[in-house]
Formats: C-alpha cells, sequence, structure tokens
C-alpha cells in the first residue's frame, strides 16, 4: 500500500487518510461500501479462491453495479499479477523509496 498510497494522496490530498488507509482499511473511517469493496479486492489480491458469488452479491447490497464489480476485479487482479511478476522476477523499487518499502523484511 505504501507504493500506491501515492496515488490515494494525489487524488484526496489527505495524508491522514493514507495512513489510515495504509494500516488497516477497515479502521480508516471509511464508508461501510468503501470498506467492502476493499476486502473484496484484499480478497482477490491475497486469497483469490475466497472470493466468491456470495462475495459478490455482497458489493451488490452494497449498491455496486456489476460494471463496478468488473472494475473491482480488473483492478485487484491486475495489481495482484504485476506484484507477483515483479516480486518473482526480484525487482526492486527505486531508489528514492524508503528502505523498508523496498525491501520489507530484510532491512
Amino acid at each position: 500500500m505504501v507504493h500506491h498510497g501515492e496515488g490515494l494522496r494525489r487524488l484526496t490530498k489527505d495524508e491522514a487518510l493514507v495512513k489510515a488507509v495504509t494500516v488497516d482499511h477497515r479502521r480508516a473511517g471509511l464508508p461501510d461500501r468503501q470498506v467492502a469493496m476493499l476486502d473484496f479486492a484484499e480478497g482477490i489480491a491475497q486469497t483469490p479462491p475466497r472470493s466468491s458469488a456470495e462475495a459478490v452479491a455482497g458489493l451488490r447490497r452494497h449498491g455496486y453495479s456489476d460494471a463496478a464489480i468488473l472494475d473491482v476485479v480488473q483492478v485487484a487482479a491486475y495489481y495482484a499479477f504485476v506484484n507477483r511478476i515483479a516480486d518473482g522476477l526480484g525487482v526492486e523499487l527505486e531508489e528514492y523509496w524508503p528502505e523498508e518499502v523496498r525491501r520489507p523484511g530484510r532491512t
């Protein structure tokens, strides 16, 4: 989240929100609808087998259209895919990123 938090920071111009979402999106004061979407995206990125028709139905109950759900799935899956490729190849972030972000667990 640290790396992708830059985009959220640019869009919202809200440093406190970015920090809160980085720590725990469930406790960041977001509307329930956004927490549900982030939980769903997290499941796609981290534990895809847990994503299911039931999870999709949960997003629909929060007012997400099928098109919006497809967007969430595509973005979450794409980032998970790219991150796994980068991790698999040992790609490291640029030098301007802090050491704990560039090499988590190796500082």
